[in-house]
């Protein structure tokens, strides 16, 4: 298992990440064993890191109950000395695509953090959200209540937030099990061969540049594997349709730029290209969303219209292409 700071969403540098082996016969509460490994620690201290969403067990978020097991391998990032970061209300514009006392679905705009992290402690979407649903508290944790799933800073649309435990569960449940679908747009330079394909690539760590992911070996990386097709041909530019089978960090940006094809204006992967227009971020789009109502079981599909900035680069990419 490779889990590393971008599993837990934290920027590197910042606290400690710690691996560890519970090797007892007999099973022991989570915070209890953590205690005893980490003895300059008060048990209050470690429930709530554990709370706010710190530790994983096997990969899975771990809950302060939760029993180990002989060989279960742990991840714990423990934060810097200061206090943890208190999540406050914040008034924000939210373009809210659908909303019932179970779930709320937002149409995230770019340059807004899904939830705070060190040096990004507010004006996150989590901070929004919190002042529109007032009773979203503690729903899994205190600084990520009601998160099922993230996008990068940049990458706009769908998004769904759960507004109870009950919703919370179901909905990451369908996100693991992909009964969730989500589908996602980009612009990307050059026009790959064909009209649809897979793009398959493990995926880590940069071997020289930490802050970046880098399709790797299968030993420092993580299968990851990106279903595309062709929706436009734009001159030497293409607007592309993904469908994710894994869900790995920055996944269609790095498989797009390995592949030969970055994001138009992605400022990590694409970041030596010249771009057509002035673009805020990386022209990346979750526009579907769908979903099964968490209490209904209805199949819910919703999607996210573009933003302002991507109708005026296709106007300029067509204009140029002479299909305008």
């Amino acid at each position: 298992m490779n889990l590393d700071w971008q599993e837990f969403e934290f920027g590197e540098g910042e606290g400690e990440l710690v691996q560890l082996i519970y090797t007892k016969p007999l099973p022991m509460r989570l915070d209890r064993w953590l205690v005893s490994q980490r003895k300059e620690q008060s048990r209050s201290r470690i429930q709530k890191i554990i709370e706010a969403g710190f530790v994983r067990v096997n990969g899975i978020v771990g809950r302060s109950k939760t029993p180990l097991r002989n060989g279960d391998e742990v991840h714990l990032w423990m934060p810097p000395p200061d206090p943890l970061p208190y999540l406050k209300p914040q008034e924000m514009e939210l373009d809210v695509l659908f909303e019932d006392d179970q779930l709320i679905v937002i149409n995230k705009t770019s340059g807004l953090t899904v939830h705070p992290a060190p040096g990004n402690r507010d004006g996150t979407l989590v901070n929004g959200v919190l002042f529109h649903c007032s009773d979203l508290p503690g729903i899994n944790g205190k600084l990520r209540p009601g998160i099922v799933h993230r996008l990068d800073k940049d990458t706009t649309g769908c998004i769904v937030i759960a507004k109870t435990q009950k919703a919370l569960l179901s909905l990451q449940e369908q996100i693991q099990k992909r009964v969730a679908s989500r589908q996602y747009l980009a612009v990307v330079h050059g026009a790959p061969k064909g009209e649809e394909g897979i793009m398959i690539g493990p995926i880590g760590r940069h071997p020289v540049d930490r802050k970046k992911y880098a399709v790797v070996s299968d030993a420092s990386g993580r299968h990851a594997r990106t279903n595309w097709s062709l929706v436009e041909r734009i001159g030497d530019y293409s607007l592309l349709k993904f469908k994710l089978d894994t869900g790995r960090t920055h996944q269609i940006r790095v498989h797009c730029s390995h592949f030969g094809h970055p994001i138009v204006g992605d400022p990590v992967y694409s970041r030596c290209r010249k771009l057509p227009i002035d673009l805020p971020g990386q022209a990346l789009h979750a526009f579907q969303l769908g979903l099964n109502h968490p209490i209904n079981k209805k199949r819910m599909i919703f999607e996210a219209p573009f933003p302002d900035y991507w109708e005026r680069l296709l106007v300029v990419l067509r204009n140029r292409a002479g299909l305008e």
